[in-house]
């Protein structure tokens, strides 16, 4: 046995007891006649002691030791003189009678601490010493937590735990896959799922009526801070259920891993429609930590002033921040440049101060009387001392999305968006359809099995673009964490959407014949659901970004810098697959 005891358990009830403990080297402090080593494992850290006492050899061993030497140190619990009320054993210190050397080890090329001296890259690449940060084991703690409760809590409600394929067939709506070439099936190829969509709707008609699965999806798409190319979806899947089943049960989950993960109570849940969403805040995924709602300014503005550039726009917006209008010069410029951005896209900023002492100042008052800025503030509901800040355009959900922007801009300078308050809502109602630039046609919003409103159906044929979908997405603090809809359950209706999207016939019969053939024996009505795991317990955890509670995470680029990841193929794989390589300059 090479412990007794973790780093973490022994207290002061345990002093006089003789004790092994195994771990790391976080610290060595010399003190010349005294030496006192803290030693890490998962669970702790408990401070070993040298004495004067000590025979000569051990001294000498514990002189050798460096951080992170991995150790066996086996002794007495002593009450500590100098106790630190920082750590749970810091009443305590073990007096070494016997050391044991495991491994030694290299200087490691940044601190095993909380706050840590090495940059993304560095850590990413010797990740499994990052890994030895309490701070990330306790993310991934809260991980193995949640994901324990969530199975709990569907074991409950009945759901089985089912698992779907990992090669399956490409799919080209939607992300782009990752392919994988077969050996024994020369020139085709497997891919990896987006998600197990067209598995779970096969269980429905299957007769497992309640069916989920913690399970990797992978997308080759482009990376931001909340995804990975490999990520993990709590996938649900119900029958004989409708939109209020669906949301009723999964905000209940909801509220049961928020008081069991963070202690905090949830309400009941608003339900706000994909439009209102778009008019109040700019987005589908609004945050509620604070206010700034937009205020539609157009019609105030029409027929006041001169100012050309409000007079031809089809959208005026602003919001109102509270007592920022003793904002500098050098301030608004750098909300100007902000919004210039390419990644917002706006061409300019118009703002009004309103001042403490009632005076207004403004970027527009040339064009405009005090007595017209004086409506504007009523219009806004705007008090002295306020910042009014204003965009325009001619595209009203293009200049929503910019508005929203410099929303959350402020709300983040302003500290309004505090990780440990969490308001969530679902957003329903969603476009079935949207328009693609890239590809110039219309795309499932979601997926092509989510089923349109049945009041909008004879929309499909001449007005595609106003049928709303019976879709819902659940959304925390600005986040999209889940999302779901009720499923085509008919064949019929099935085709009508892939004739909607420009599927041919044969097309559409190369891609999900399989699941339309199903459709014709029986198939109950369904509706599912998928919450982003990793985004789910990055939200949890605080976190800025999901990688830090994912083990082994991608970087920015797509890459496993530790593994160095992906990487060319020996000639002789490629022989074996029959795949030739014609790479592009």
């Amino acid at each position: 046995m090479y412990r007794t005891n973790t780093c973490g358990e022994l207290r002061i009830e345990n002093v006089g007891e003789k004790v092994t403990l195994a771990g790391w080297v976080q610290s060595i402090h010399n003190l010349g006649a005294l030496t006192f080593v803290d030693l890490r494992d998962r669970y702790g850290i408990t401070q070993l002691a040298f004495n004067e006492d000590a025979p000569e050899e051990l001294r000498q061993m514990a002189g050798k030791l460096g951080r992170e030497y991995c150790i066996q140190a086996s002794g007495v619990v002593t009450e500590r003189y100098s106790k630190n009320k920082n750590i749970p054993t810091g009443d305590i210190e073990i007096l070494v009678s016997e050391l044991n050397i495991l491994n030694a080890s290299e200087v490691p090329p940044f601190t095993i601490e909380d706050e840590s001296d090495g940059g993304d890259d560095l850590r990413m690449k010797y990740r499994y010493l990052d890994l030895r940060r309490p701070i990330v084991r306790k993310n991934l703690e809260l991980r193995h937590k949640f994901a324990f409760e969530v199975r709990r809590y569907l074991d409950q409600q009945g759901f089985l735990e089912i698992e779907t394929p990992i090669l399956v067939n490409s799919t080209p709506e939607g992300a782009r896959d990752f392919v994988v070439p077969s050996r024994m099936n020369p020139g085709q190829f497997y891919a990896l799922p987006q998600s197990p969509q067209t598995f779970k709707q096969l269980l429905m008609v299957s007769g497992y009526d309640r069916y989920f699965q913690i399970v990797r999806c992978f997308r080759d798409e482009d990376l931001r801070a909340d995804r990975q190319p490999e990520f993990t979806q709590i996938d649900c899947e119900m029958s004989f259920v409708d939109q209020d089943d669906v949301i009723d049960l999964f905000e209940e989950m909801a509220r049961h891993l928020f008081k069991e993960i963070r202690g905090v109570e949830l309400p009941k849940l608003e339900q706000m429609t994909w439009h209102e969403a778009m008019r109040r805040f700019g987005s589908d995924k609004p945050d509620l930590r604070f206010g700034m709602e937009f205020v539609e300014l157009k019609d105030a503005f029409t027929g006041k002033g001169n100012f050309s550039v409000f007079d031809e726009a089809k959208y005026i917006g602003g919001i109102c921040v509270p007592g920022c209008a003793d904002y500098s010069r050098k301030q608004l410029n750098e909300l100007t440049d902000f919004v210039k951005r390419p990644q917002v896209g706006a061409k300019g900023l118009v703002y009004i101060k309103y001042n403490a002492d009632g005076t207004v100042k403004s970027s527009i008052d040339k064009f405009y009387s005090p007595e017209e800025l004086a409506e504007i503030k009523t219009v806004m509901g705007a008090n002295d001392g306020d910042l009014v800040l204003i965009l325009s355009g001619d595209n009203a959900n293009k200049t929503r999305i910019q508005l929203c922007s410099l929303r959350l801009e402020m709300g983040d300078r302003l500290g309004l968006r505090d990780k440990n308050v969490f308001k969530c809502l679902w957003i329903i109602d969603f476009p079935l359809f949207e328009w693609s630039d890239e590809e110039q046609r219309l795309m499932a919003t979601h997926h092509p099995f989510t089923m349109p409103n049945p009041d909008d159906i004879p929309l499909l044929d001449e007005h595609p673009e106003q049928v709303r979908a019976k879709a819902y997405d659940f959304v925390c603090n600005g986040i999209e964490v889940g999302g779901g809809s009720l499923r085509i359950h008919d064949t019929q209706l099935q085709e009508k959407m892939f004739e909607v999207l420009g599927f041919t016939p044969e097309r559409a019969e190369a891609q999900f014949g399989f699941l339309m053939n199903a459709f014709k024996y029986g198939a109950p009505p369904h509706a599912g659901l998928a919450f982003g795991l990793d985004r789910f317990v990055s939200i949890m955890a605080g976190l800025d970004s999901i990688r830090d509670c994912i083990a082994f995470p991608k970087n920015n680029s797509g890459r496993d810098v530790m593994l160095d990841a992906p990487s060319e193929l020996d000639p002789k794989q490629l022989d074996e697959l029959e795949i030739k390589l014609d790479l592009k300059d």
